[in-house]
C-alpha cells in the first residue's frame, strides 16, 4: 500500500505493533495487536487497536485521542495487517470497534482509503448476522473481516 503512514515497531513475533500519532494533542502511543481467535478454521485473527498506556504497557481501546490524523493512523493499521500477513500468511483478520461509533469510524476510514485497500485486500462487513462484500457508502456494518488477496 502506498499511503502516508507512521513508522511502526513490531514485537512478539510480528503480533504486536507500536507507533506514535502526532498532532495537536501531542505524541500519542498507539498499539495494534493480532491474536488468534480459538477454534477457527480457517484461522481468524482478532485485530485490537488503541492507545498504549505507557505506565501499564496495556492497550486501551476506549480512549479518544482525537489527534486529527485519522487517515494516517488507519493507513498505519492497514500496513500492520500487510506486515502481519507477510510473516504469518494471508489469514482472515477480524476487526470491530469497542463501541458502535468506533466501528462506524473504522468503516469511514475503510471507505476513505477504499481505492488503496481494495487493491490488496478482500473486505467483508457483518450485517444482520451475515458477512457481505464491503460496499463503501452503503450499510452500517457491525464488524469487518479482511483478507489479503
Amino acid at each position: 500500500m502506498n499511503l502516508e503512514r507512521y513508522q511502526y515497531f513490531n514485537s512478539n513475533d510480528y503480533h504486536d505493533y507500536e507507533f506514535y500519532s502526532e498532532g495537536p494533542n501531542g505524541r500519542v502511543s498507539k498499539m495494534v495487536t493480532f491474536s488468534r481467535i480459538p477454534n477457527t478454521n480457517p484461522a481468524i485473527y482478532n485485530l485490537a487497536f488503541g492507545d498504549l498506556n505507557t505506565d501499564t504497557g496495556e492497550l486501551d481501546d476506549t480512549v479518544i485521542s482525537n489527534n486529527q490524523d485519522r487517515d494516517i493512523v488507519l493507513a498505519t493499521v492497514a500496513n500492520t495487517i500487510a506486515e502481519f500477513c507477510n510473516h504469518h500468511g494471508n489469514h482472515y483478520i477480524y476487526a470491530k470497534g469497542s463501541t458502535p461509533s468506533r466501528t462506524r469510524l473504522y468503516q469511514m476510514g475503510i471507505t476513505s482509503l477504499w481505492q488503496e485497500i481494495s487493491i490488496d485486500f478482500e473486505v467483508y462487513g457483518l450485517k444482520d448476522n451475515d458477512w457481505w462484500d464491503f460496499e463503501p457508502n452503503s450499510y452500517n456494518y457491525d464488524a469487518f473481516l479482511v483478507k489479503r488477496i
